[in-house]
């Protein structure tokens, strides 16, 4: 029985991957799944670019350097430019990812409450937040300004705590004593005097606990009985080293500072030592010891703070922007890098991404048939290797990338550059100190 003939209508693929790429096709905004380099729609009423040249230079390069190292001069390429478009877009976004999440490490903890943005749906900032802040633009590429960032923070809520400053209002208020009453809710009388149309702290406080941060009374001045020594007449006495009025006629003069020092020292122990009052608070709710009378004090001070819900603010709050800020990675104000602010090395790592994409892309398309029929014989696909190749090629690079940021965050820099001038230090003790003789 004879063989038939068989005449197939086409030797070659119908899809093969040309030698090249062109501009014109690579900037075809239709080409790219995302556009985030190649737009089809202006950016901006200010702005007439609708792709990056560079960018669309790479994609068209990258057409050229697959087709080689995939061998498409020996065997075809069942890609078309777009997926290669595809696969150069995609590295440089990964690209971008990663070196982007290597900065959030370095600048976090500086960049907590300072201003964020809104984004559009390629990741690009397209306005910021903060009410009177201006737009943000190329955050990532910035060398930030260190100044204890979160640490600062913290210190703001511990100088509240312990008086010396800190970020929270503190407001201040006085009760009126009633003879034989000895507690008062502090709570209540501050929540009812809030709401009064003359208060200095109008409806701060509604449900809100308050904090009594200090409770204290206003003693007579210490002055009206520094002068003198029984009675402060005809003479003005130190109390200390200098002496007082002498039977002879010898005076001494001293210093106003030694008088000013001696009234700011009295003054604090008659405030100290001669007030037999003292207070304990539970719940809010103060307890006088002892029991008020008509002679004792008539009002009572106490400063206060107003517990906040942990996202509050308020127009006058000083720490507004620090609420509606940065609160962690996902708020930070990084866009996409600009392809031009790409170096050599990145753009490299791009290239060899983008081949491993591409041949996950010819992996799955060779994937769909396992062999296939020729007159005669049967030619049997590498799918499966390309596959297993792009996947490992694509695991290598991310991980190497990362652990070369992970060797250069500010913390690693500060500890090679301590290493560094302790090694400097070792040295310089070696070299012998000059004799000068004169």
């Amino acid at each position: 029985m004879a063989v038939p003939q068989l005449t197939p209508k086409q030797t070659t693929s119908a899809i093969a991957l040309p030698e090249s790429g062109t501009l014109t096709t690579a900037a075809g905004a239709v080409n790219y799944p995302l556009g985030v380099y190649v737009r089809s729609t202006k950016q901006d009423e200010t702005s007439n670019e609708l792709y990056s040249l560079l960018f669309v230079t790479g994609a068209a390069e990258q057409v050229n350097y697959t087709y080689r190292k995939l061998g498409g001069d020996v065997v075809d390429i069942e890609l078309t430019e777009k997926n290669i478009f595809t696969a150069y877009e995609e590295a440089v976004l990964e690209y971008s990812n990663i070196v982007n999440l290597h900065q959030a490490k370095n600048v976090l903890g500086q960049a907590l409450g300072n201003t964020t943005g809104s984004f559009d749906q390629r990741g690009q900032i397209s306005g910021s937040t903060i009410e009177g802040q201006e737009t943000l633009t190329d955050v990532s590429l910035r060398y930030p300004r260190f100044d204890f960032g979160y640490a600062r923070q913290i210190a703001d809520t511990i100088s509240t705590e312990v008086g010396i400053g800190g970020t929270q209002p503190i407001y201040s208020g006085s009760i009126a004593l009633t003879k034989s009453v000895q507690d008062y809710n502090l709570q209540h009388m501050l929540s009812q005097s809030s709401l009064a149309s003359n208060s200095s702290f109008p409806n701060k406080i509604k449900d809100s606990r308050v904090f009594i941060r200090r409770v204290y009374y206003k003693t007579p001045h210490a002055m009206w009985r520094f002068y003198g020594y029984y009675g402060g007449l005809n003479a003005v006495g130190n109390l200390s080293s200098y002496g007082m009025y002498a039977d002879d006629s010898t005076f001494e003069i001293v210093p106003v500072w030694q008088n000013k020092m001696q009234a700011m020292a009295y003054e604090d122990a008659i405030y100290t030592r001669n007030s037999h009052y003292s207070y304990e608070i539970k719940n809010n709710v103060i307890r006088i010891y002892p029991e008020p009378t008509s002679y004792g004090p008539s009002i009572l001070h106490v400063e206060f703070s107003v517990q906040k819900n942990a996202w509050e603010t308020d127009s006058n709050s000083v720490d507004k922007a620090q609420v509606d800020g940065v609160n962690n990675l996902n708020t930070l104000p990084f866009g996409p890098l600009p392809f031009d602010k790409i170096n050599s090395m990145g753009k490299q790592w791009i290239r060899k991404y983008a081949l491993a994409l591409s041949k996950e892309m010819l992996g799955q398309v060779r994937g769909k048939f396992s062999t296939i029929p020729i007159p005669g014989e049967s030619v049997t696909l590498n799918a499966a290797d390309l596959l297993s190749q792009a996947k490992d090629e694509q695991d290598r690079l991310r991980t190497d990338l990362r652990e070369l940021l992970d060797e250069l965050t500010y913390l690693k820099l500060t500890e090679a550059d301590a290493a560094m001038t302790e090694a400097a230090q070792k040295t310089f003790q070696t070299v012998p100190y000059f004799v000068y003789v004169g």
